[in-house]
């Protein structure tokens, strides 16, 4: 028995070296036993130093692996380096692997790296920072308490959104610091270390008290564990239980008089949502029409949701409802929809066998007299929208997911994505396979017809990509 001793929790390099120098060497993973380092144990390079160079036997495994072996070690699972090594060890004879997505080692390596991921898109979601001291003094300091050990990948997002602010991020694993040049790591600390309330705090809890909704945390999909995050977790418990009296009992009783109308919509979209089997895309439309995730709802007309048979093997994800979108409910119906059409029918696709939706699910625009023009989604409306598609994508189940432009690209990926890098490929994301292509809108707006000609052509054979994936698929099965 080999045992392999890693520097840290988060040691991939570490745990990438000795994994290659034991592949080569033919340890098998039932010889190898996975810890980290404490200070009086060796260290990784008197493990596995011992074993000889087989420069002759290199091997390769995919680029995705490494990603998701990259995300994987944040998780808690105490098996995760033995789990990778497992994988690696068969990846030498099975290149494929990967794409087996019924292979029990494959599935629970994607399912680790989906619940790292998710738990950094909460982090950076649901993060508040406190401002300690006054002026040219002042820092903003947060804590959080995350499922697995995201801190380090979590760090460079606040970074960038919080450039000319000192903060620190302060965890029980490790915490970060921002000094507006570079991100430090120091050790972590406990709660109780954590610098108490300032002026910053309370201005959090007047703002909730005066716009707190009870469905705002289902629409976030923030768990009860997460609360003990906030500035505001001292009131929310208090908001609720003051929301629940109002919306039962004696009030409800002084209302029945009133008119309804208001109030009936709702309560039949609940109805209709109870008698419904949860997950399924007439419920997530359903719900997804009160969403109020992000402030597109104010001006939009509606919530546009996809559409198409919850069977689809292809899914298609826009960038956002247009004008003739909004008005109408359905995406894809405007002129960037018939152009879609048209290519999807010289690619030999279906549409009416396509789930097709988009990233984000209200029109953005900016009023210009009477007419409404189309504003890009930024990121954090893109982040605030992407529940809606992770839940379509479970309950669809597709074969391959194609994102029309570097909005929905970003979404499917999370995160900003260059199209033309990315373009006339499959990509392996998670268990899913991507395809990344334009926007059909791109092509209306070129104004050369030539130009407008030769991308069009392009956008069909990135169709018939996908086209061809799906008849590889058919045959397979």
């Amino acid at each position: 028995m080999r045992i392999i001793v890693l520097d840290n929790d988060t040691d991939f390099e570490g745990w990438r070296k000795a994994a290659r120098r034991l592949a080569i060497n033919d340890v098998k993973p039932a010889e190898v036993m996975w810890t980290v380092r404490k200070d009086d144990e060796l260290s990784l390079a008197s493990c596995v130093n011992e074993l000889p160079d087989v420069p002759q036997a290199q091997f390769n495994v995919p680029a995705i692996f490494v990603e998701l072996a990259k995300a994987a070690i944040l998780h808690r699972n105490d098996e995760r380096f033995a789990l990778l090594y497992r994988l690696l060890w068969r990846l030498r004879s099975h290149h494929d692997l990967l794409s087996a997505t019924d292979d029990p080692d494959v599935a629970e390596v994607h399912a680790m790296a989906r619940a790292v991921y998710g738990d950094i898109d909460r982090m950076h979601a649901h993060l508040r920072f406190r401002e300690i001291g006054r002026e040219r003094t002042a820092h903003y300091v947060a804590w959080f308490e995350p499922e697995h050990r995201i801190v380090e990948l979590a760090a460079p997002f606040f970074a960038g959104r919080f450039a000319d602010m000192p903060w620190s991020i302060l965890t029980p694993d490790v915490c970060a610091h921002w000094d507006g040049h570079a991100i430090a790591i120091t050790p972590g600390i406990a709660k109780s270390e954590v610098p108490t309330e300032d002026r910053l705090e309370e201005a959090w809890r007047r703002h909730d008290n005066g716009l707190f909704s009870p469905a705002r945390l289902k629409v976030m999909e923030m768990p009860q564990a997460y609360w003990r995050n906030l500035p505001e977790d001292s009131i929310i418990k208090p908001l609720i239980e003051d929301a629940m009296r109002m919306t039962s009992g004696p009030f409800i009783a002084r209302k029945t008089a009133e008119p309804q109308q208001r109030q009936d919509q709702p309560m039949a979209r609940k109805q209709t949502r109870d008698a419904q089997a949860r997950g399924t895309i007439a419920a997530l439309r359903d719900e997804a029409a009160d969403c109020r995730a992000c402030p597109l709802w104010k001006d939009a007309t509606q919530t546009v949701f996809g559409e198409g048979p919850q069977s689809a093997t292809l899914m298609l994800v826009g960038e956002q409802p247009g004008d003739k979108e909004d008005l109408a409910g359905h995406p894809f119906v405007g002129p960037a929809g018939q152009m879609l059409d048209r290519a999807l029918e010289e690619a030999g696709i279906d549409r009416a066998k396509v789930y097709i939706t988009n990233a984000v699910k209200h029109f953005k625009f900016v009023p210009r007299g009477k007419i409404r023009l189309h504003q890009k989604p930024n990121t954090p409306e893109i982040r605030a929208c992407r529940q809606w598609y992770e839940r379509e994508l479970a309950a669809i189940k597709p074969e391959l997911v194609v994102a029309l432009g570097a909005s929905a690209a970003q979404s499917v990926l999370g995160k900003i994505t260059p199209i033309n890098k990315s373009r006339g490929r499959l990509i392996n994301h998670e268990a899913t396979k991507v395809l990344v292509t334009v926007h059909p809108s791109y092509l209306l707006r070129l104004p050369d017809e030539k130009a407008k000609a030769l991308e069009y052509q392009r956008f069909i054979d990135d169709l018939k990509i996908a086209a061809g994936q799906l008849r590889n698929s058919a045959h397979a099965a």
